[in-house]
């Protein structure tokens, strides 16, 4: 039998949200619209059952009526109803979680599906139809229910039933032509280039035989720019010219990664770094008992086209890269920044296949908020940048921090050792995901159903509870997450010097369908692969039973550095170690064309209150709450300051120990327009700000990198360039390391024969240690007549700036970062650790008027303010008031500590600018 229970709103049946965001498409008519949560429950029970179900499980009693129908449909809908459901192979989060609960009311054979019924009144089905796919539904994971093909199912079953029949596929290569190598590529969605293609072929006539389908996609995972970082590891021929084409500069560079940001690493030696570059995320030195490890990643190409599902899942996933860290480590807080499209574009000018900035912004911030808060883990900080650049690509960096045991962090992997599978089931969900991301997107990628996934935070929860168990024990060799190609990144990349066989068929399913290709390279979300020793097997198995995770032993570490795959013991894949992680290196060429930069001069204004309103205007600037309190920042009871408070976040993870760590981030990528050295410069200018800001230690400021560019094209591989070598100098000048990263090409749109790119982005995120977490400052005036300074020198630097931005004015010079940063930030972090600082606060957009405004709203303080006093040379009013020179502080200080400061930034640029009024004047 299936029930169909029906919920909707008690007191109100009309969704007026809904209404809203259906007017904004330019429906001007007078119209009404119900929105109703319908589950789908396949049970043998009597209809007292099902109202008991019902009442218990499925409604709020006190906003939510409901009724219950037999069978999917009663009647035929009329034209103005619509029920939305999930696509076959998409996972339906709710459904399982109440498959559950009716498991616990000892219910234990029965299937769910969820869907949303609309219903209007006053519009036409033309009219409908147009609305539907823009706001109702993606079309990429959701579909209408058509009557005439659901009326007659018997079984929920059938609405995910998939069938599958075992054959051995083998592709044709041996014989073929440079021009059916590409075909090949293309079709089977691998991403590889002609010569890559060329190599593969070479590799198996010397087998003497023609690749099986796992085989190429194995190999295409494995050598996708999304897993191999082709572009940053493979050969660059680099010329910097002039407007006139003199040439400047050349080098050749390979390995770009290894030779900027690494070098600078290991050139450094920070004794406090544990592990760099080397695991799912950056270990450095925390406290006696434990460190700390830190890993952002982007989520770019999947929140482009499925917002929601692509946020979660990034997440989702890097979360999981902490607890795939060393032997396993605890994630502790998150972290997230977005670049969008500003939401003001009328959705006649929207392109082809791109989804509303409106509908993009709404999904990724309710796909993060949803898994975090679900799963128990705070987020603490972050930052939004608006740019019409954004429409095609959104950008979306997920971060998590991880504490992690002293001695966990390296993994072991022994020959013999057990592969295990824990977590969910494995579905068609996200294939080709890794090398769908490492290409330009179409607007024909809206046909790429597979490439996006749907996360279920509560199975993540369970499964990181109970790997923290299993690691407390020792009972774990090493792990790590199945992301980007599923397990056949995940098992491979481990035993790269070992070699292991896998068996396919034990792989658990969410339903049958699936090949062994597909259930090897499948990116369904919530899955961890564990190595384990034999004997720790059934110790470990029962902690997985008591959080209720599924726990699959699927393979065995081998000792021949083959990789063996079986399914049904038929050998479905053979590959060597040695080819799969020697790719061939890419040759590319860059160029970098150095402009001129130009002064621009506007009249000075008497008085700049209106420019400064409208600063706060600003999307970039404005007040970002409206995503802040979505979020549960204060879960775990470790957060030291609150959002908005401070330039970046604190987090006291371990109460037994005074040690907190800090967490800022760096982003501009305007002035990339300019010049991206001295974007990435001022990046990570800006993340250091942050940090100091809260009093981090300089000398325990420890840095990731996270681009997002267009693709390698010599001018924007020539700009990449140029980012990594700032990236070199300034981490080598300031002392910061870089302990993990991540980079993502191929961030374009192409409509109609025309690429909307994104600015060449970089994000800098700074993580630091500080000693007690009771000097901890805040980023807001405290007290009336305080004294007010300006630490670091203000420059003629409104190029790209907000300002000159606001004035649609594109000359201006960009912001350098000086030799003397490192001083200033040196010598006022001591001068913070020592308690000489009531509060501070970084310049960054907007410059010194937007960064004193701020630091008066908290507590409605006003401030006076003398320009004269700013250390500067020869500039007018708005040039001080609103350039945005890097490694410049606000800061407040006792009357009574005005020497001792002082004395404290003797030889750095310091100016005694004010002091805070008894009044809320600014």
């Amino acid at each position: 039998m299936i029930w169909k229970i029906i919920v909707s709103p008690k007191y109100k049946p009309y969704d007026e949200r809904l209404k809203q965001e259906i007017k904004d498409l330019g429906i001007e008519k007078e119209f009404k619209v119900k929105k109703r949560r319908i589950y789908f429950i396949e049970l043998d029970c009597s209809p007292k059952d099902i109202e008991r179900i019902t009442q218990l499980l499925l409604i709020d009693p006190i906003i939510e009526d409901y009724r219950i129908e037999e069978n999917l449909f009663r009647t035929p809908p009329k034209f103005n109803q619509l029920t939305i459901t999930f696509r076959k192979g998409v996972e339906d989060p709710v459904a399982l979680s109440c498959r559950k609960a009716l498991s616990f009311l000892g219910f234990k054979n029965c299937e769910v599906r969820t869907a949303f019924e609309y219903e209007f009144e006053g519009l036409a089905k033309e009219e409908i139809e147009f609305i539907a796919p823009k706001l109702l539904y993606n079309p990429l994971i959701e579909e209408v229910m058509n009557y005439e093909i659901y009326k007659d199912l018997k079984s929920i079953k059938d609405l995910t039933r998939l069938s599958y029949k075992f054959k051995r596929i083998e592709i044709n290569l041996l014989k073929a032509s440079q021009k059916e190598l590409e075909e090949i590529s293309f079709k089977h969605c691998l991403s590889l280039t002609a010569q890559e293609m060329k190599v593969i072929q070479e590799y198996f006539k010397k087998k003497g035989r023609n690749p099986t389908d796992c085989e190429l996609e194995t190999i295409a995972v494995l050598w996708s720019e999304h897993c191999a970082h082709k572009t940053l590891k493979g050969k660059i021929d680099y010329k910097e010219i002039d407007e006139k084409g003199n040439v400047i500069e050349e080098r050749k560079i390979e390995n770009l990664l290894k030779n900027t940001i690494m070098k600078a690493t290991f050139e450094i030696n920070h004794p406090d770094c544990v592990s760099v570059f080397e695991d799912n995320s950056g270990v450095v030195k925390f406290n006696k008992s434990y460190d700390v490890c830190l890993k952002v990643e982007t989520h770019n190409h999947p929140s482009s086209l499925e917002p929601y599902g692509g946020a979660s899942t990034g997440v989702g996933g890097v979360i999981r890269d902490i607890l795939g860290t060393g032997q396993g480590a605890k994630p502790i807080a998150s972290l997230d920044v977005f670049c969008f499209s500003p939401w003001k574009i009328s959705y006649k000018d929207l392109p082809k296949g791109i989804l509303h900035p409106k509908r993009i912004i709404k999904g990724v911030v309710g796909g993060v908020r949803d898994y975090g808060n679900k799963m128990g883990i705070p987020t603490v900080c972050g930052g939004v940048i608006f740019d019409e650049r954004f429409l095609g690509n959104p950008l979306v960096y997920c971060g998590t921090a991880g504490l992690i045991e002293k001695d966990k962090a390296f993994k072991r992997i022994n020959k013999d050792d057990l592969i295990v599978l824990c977590g969910a089931r494995t579905g068609k969900d996200g294939i080709h995901g890794a090398t769908f991301s490492s290409q330009e997107l179409k607007e024909e990628t809206i046909e790429l159903t597979g490439a996006v996934q749907i996360g279920n935070p509560i199975e993540e929860k369970k499964l990181t509870e109970a790997i923290v168990k299993a690691t407390q024990e020792n009972l774990i060799d090493a792990l790590t997450d199945c992301g980007a190609g599923g397990l056949s990144s995940a098992v491979t990349e481990l035993v790269k010097e070992k070699g292991a066989e896998v068996w396919l068929d034990k792989v658990p399913l969410k339903y049958k369908g699936l090949s062994y290709t597909e259930i090897w390279i499948s990116e369904s979300q919530e899955r961890m692969v564990l190595f384990i020793s034999p004997e720790n097997l059934e110790r470990i198995k029962k902690i997985f039973s008591e959080e209720e995770v599924e726990f699959t032993t699927i393979g065995r570490v081998r000792d021949d550095k083959k990789i063996l795959l079986y399914y049904e013991n038929n050998l479905v894949a053979e590959l060597d170690c040695s080819f799969l992680f020697s790719l061939p290196l890419s040759e590319k060429k860059a160029i970098w064309i150095k402009k001129k930069e130009k002064d621009a001069k506007l009249k000075e204004e008497d008085n700049y209150n209106q420019e400064i309103k409208m600063l706060f205007s600003s999307p970039n600037i404005a007040s970002k709450d409206w995503i802040i309190h979505q979020y549960d920042h204060e879960v775990q009871a470790q957060s030291v300051n609150k959002p908005y408070l401070a330039d970046a976040a604190v987090l006291r993870p371990d109460l037994e120990s005074k040690e907190c760590i800090a967490i800022g981030v760096g982003i501009n990528p305007f002035y990339s327009d300019i010049d991206p050295y001295w974007m990435a410069a001022a990046s990570i200018d800006e993340a250091i700000r942050n940090v100091i800001c809260v009093g981090a230690d300089f000398e325990k400021i420890f840095l990731l990198d996270n681009f997002s560019w267009g693709a390698p094209s010599p001018p924007n591989l020539g700009a990449l360039v140029r980012a990594c070598l700032s990236c070199y100098d300034f981490s080598k000048e300031f002392l910061t390391p870089f302990i993990s990263g991540k980079d993502s090409l191929n961030n374009e749109y192409i409509i109609e024969g025309k690429r909307i790119v994104i600015p060449h982005t970089l994000l800098i995120t700074a993580l630091s240690v500080i000693d007690d977490w009771r000097k901890v400052i805040p980023n807001y005036f405290l007290h009336q007549e305080n004294l007010v300074y300006i630490v670091g020198v203000t420059k003629k630097e409104l190029g790209a700036s907000e300002y000159f931005r606001m004035k649609k004015i594109k000359d201006g010079y960009a912001p350098q970062v000086e030799k003397d940063a490192k001083k200033i930030f040196k010598q006022l972090s001591e001068a913070i650790s020592e308690g000489l600082v009531e509060s501070c606060h970084d310049c960054s957009e907007g410059g010194l008027a937007v960064a004193v405004c701020e630091m008066c709203f908290v507590n409605f303080l006003g401030v006076t303010v003398f320009l004269d006093e700013v250390p500067s040379k020869n500039l007018l009013s708005y040039e001080i008031l609103f350039s945005e020179s890097p490694t410049r502080f606000i800061v407040e200080v006792k009357k009574e500590n005005k020497d001792k400061f002082e004395k404290y930034m003797e030889g750095v640029p310091l100016g005694l600018i004010g002091c805070i009024s008894k009044n809320d004047i600014i």
